[in-house]
């Protein structure tokens, strides 16, 4: 805990005031020793509490030991009165200590309570910010989605199933070719999740002779849950191929590790 959350939480002052267990003292203790903005606090806390008591502790009563000390030479008739005297003002006394201690204990709780509420406050600000952020996510995902299922249903779009090859037999892809605006867009919802340091890297392929171009890595097929990712691609494919490469790509592709593949049907 940093030094701020542990005065802001409210142990110093029941520390001050005496009122925590023998191990809640001694891991107060040393974290006064330990810190030097916290033992700061804490004399700062005791200089209030010094100052408030002071302040609704009762008048001094040297000038009633004054008159009590003339009653005495001059009246000795009446012993009884300076016992008297005496009793009602240490009545006073302890009244006036009582009241001081019980106002410092009650304003120390409620430094504590206000501690304790603006933690809450603090927690459930933070809990918005966090729902407020998951709901533009999940808005923002739902246009996305629906903007990708219209273009893929656009009638000019040229699709292209890639299946699974050795390596990956139950793999599958699939490609849809914006001519017009040179992208592809790839699916790969039917792949599995590549390994530690390894990428997977989609290829644009020319038949004859076998020419290979890259169209690009998914290097975020982990953070992606649609699975599907837009390309640019103003080669003139015959065919779409996908491999297992290390991380960051390759210049060629890694033929043992060819996962989809498949052809341009022609129009």
């Amino acid at each position: 805990m940093e030094e701020k959350e542990y005065i802001a939480s409210g142990i110093l002052e029941l520390y001050v005031a005496g009122v925590l267990s023998e191990q809640e003292n001694q891991e107060v203790f040393a974290m006064v020793q330990k810190h030097a903005e916290i033992a700061k606090e804490v004399s700062e806390i005791e200089a209030a509490i010094l100052k408030l008591t002071a302040a609704t502790a009762p008048v001094s009563n040297s000038s009633f030991t004054s008159i009590k000390e003339k009653i005495s030479s001059s009246n000795t008739a009446k012993p009884n009165v300076i016992p008297l005297a005496r009793k009602a003002t240490n009545w006073a006394t302890y009244t006036g200590w009582a009241a001081a201690v019980i106002l410092t204990g009650g304003l120390m709780w409620t430094m504590v309570q206000n501690n304790n509420l603006n933690t809450q406050l603090q927690s459930a600000e933070l809990e918005r910010q966090q729902l407020e952020e998951q709901i533009f996510k999940a808005n923002t995902s739902l246009a996305e989605t629906k903007k990708l299922n219209t273009t893929l249903r656009d009638k000019d779009i040229l699709a292209v199933p890639l299946s699974g090859q050795a390596v990956s037999p139950d793999s599958y892809a699939k490609v849809y070719w914006d001519k017009n605006e040179n992208q592809v867009y790839v699916d790969v919802q039917g792949l599995p999740k590549p390994p530690a340091g390894k990428v997977y890297q989609v290829w644009s392929l020319k038949l004859d002779p076998l020419t290979p171009t890259s169209i690009g890595i998914l290097d975020q097929f982990n953070d992606d849950e649609n699975k599907v990712f837009t390309l640019a691609n103003s080669n003139d494919s015959e065919a779409f191929g996908i491999t297992l490469e290390p991380e960051g790509g390759s210049e060629s592709p890694t033929l043992e590790q060819l996962y989809t593949l498949g052809a341009v049907s022609a129009p």
